[in-house]
């Protein structure tokens, strides 16, 4: 099972990197614990500093910007 976790403080764009999130991982039809971090200090210790960020199986994929479905299958896939 992967482990997707959407870095952000809670905004609109964290909102819907992970509907985005959500809507890849049924498309591919895989299981896969999405999760939202909202602690700051938890954020930090990815080193990230540009949210929102989208964290699969401990490593950063993207942040600072909303990838596309597309994208996202492609890191959970």
């Amino acid at each position: 099972m992967k482990n997707v976790l959407i870095l952000g403080t809670g905004c609109r764009k964290c909102a819907h990197l992970q509907a985005q999130a959500e809507q890849a991982v049924k498309n591919l039809g895989i299981q896969a614990e999405i999760q939202k971090v909202e602690d700051i200090t938890k954020i930090t210790e990815y080193g990230v500093f540009m949210t929102p960020a989208l964290v699969v199986d401990g490593q950063v994929k993207t942040q600072g910007r909303i990838p596309t479905v597309a994208e996202i299958e492609k890191f959970v896939g």
